[in-house]
């Protein structure tokens, strides 16, 4: 899973136009999490077990699905600039560095982010919760039984993507580095070059390349990393069992895990971001006033 970041787009037409984003969302909603069709104002998504969540152009959150652990509790949040969601907690990066937090605080404390300064970005995985800060190291929170929470050491971080039950680093020369379970080879990284972009799913790891080809490597049993046929991808997010490829034309791509149609996406245009949840997809699409 990957953390959802305020986009910007340069849109056709007048210079003085403004950018709408409308919300897409197929796969799993027994919980209401694809509720979106009427969310307004919205400029980054991120789609978690079963809740999403929406970060508004003010600042403010949005979230539906599944609230048992409060994971949905966000409609006092002010001053947002990222959100995550795991598994069953959300959490949020405010404009100042720091963050919050809401949801299951269980396996070691996944929610404990109150005293962390300095943060960039803030992806949150099934069970734990990593924070990049500005200086490029890492630090991170949660259950910690794998060692996806051994990060103090990383330097020269320039994004991190926390999975099912590892973590995953992009340093600033392309190459990635992983912690954490690799009972399904999702942390064999170590061979990667030339990576402008990680996302960790499940129990597998996504790697977009700066020519526009990905890389997958992991559990494949759903087929969520037969991907080294895609090309012209800018973004990717890797899911529960399923993968997400943004296209540079707006079109997306998806391959894996399909029960529940959260790969049904071949339909989808003018789309400016992309994320995979745990068995449902988000999007958000461009459209001017």
């Amino acid at each position: 899973m990957v953390v959802a970041v305020i986009l910007a787009l340069t849109l056709p037409g007048s210079p003085d136009a403004i950018p709408v984003y409308s919300v897409l969302a197929v796969g799993w909603n027994e919980d209401g999490q694809c509720d979106v069709s009427d969310w307004q104002d919205v400029v980054a998504v991120s789609a978690g077990g079963s809740h999403t969540v929406g970060l508004k152009s003010d600042g403010a959150v949005v979230a539906v699905g599944y609230n048992g652990s409060g994971q949905c509790d966000v409609s006092e949040w002010r001053d947002i600039v990222a959100v995550s969601a795991g598994l069953v907690h959300t959490v949020g990066l405010k404009s100042d560095g720091t963050v919050v937090a809401v949801g299951e605080n269980g396996f070691g404390g996944r929610c404990d982010v109150s005293e962390w300064r300095d943060i960039v970005a803030v992806p949150a995985g099934w069970f734990h919760t990593v924070g990049l800060k500005s200086d490029g190291t890492v630090v991170a929170v949660g259950y910690n039984g794998e060692g996806q929470c051994d990060v103090s050491e990383w330097r020269d971080v320039v994004a991190v993507s926390a999975g099912g039950a590892h973590t995953v680093r992009l340093k600033s020369d392309g190459t990635v580095v992983a912690v954490g379970r690799n009972d399904n080879g999702e942390c064999d990284v170590s061979g990667w070059r030339d990576i402008v972009a990680v996302s960790a799913g499940g129990s597998y790891t996504v790697g977009l390349k700066s020519d526009g080809t990905v890389v997958a490597v992991g559990s494949n049993g759903s087929d969520q990393c037969d991907v080294s046929e895609w090309r012209d991808i800018v973004a990717v997010s890797a899911g529960g069992w399923h993968t997400v490829g943004l296209k540079s034309d707006g079109t997306v791509v998806a391959v894996g895990y399909n029960n529940l149609s959260q790969c049904d996406v071949s339909e989808w245009r003018d789309v400016v971001a992309v994320y995979a949840g745990n068995i449902h997809t988000v999007a958000l699409t461009a459209e001017q006033q």
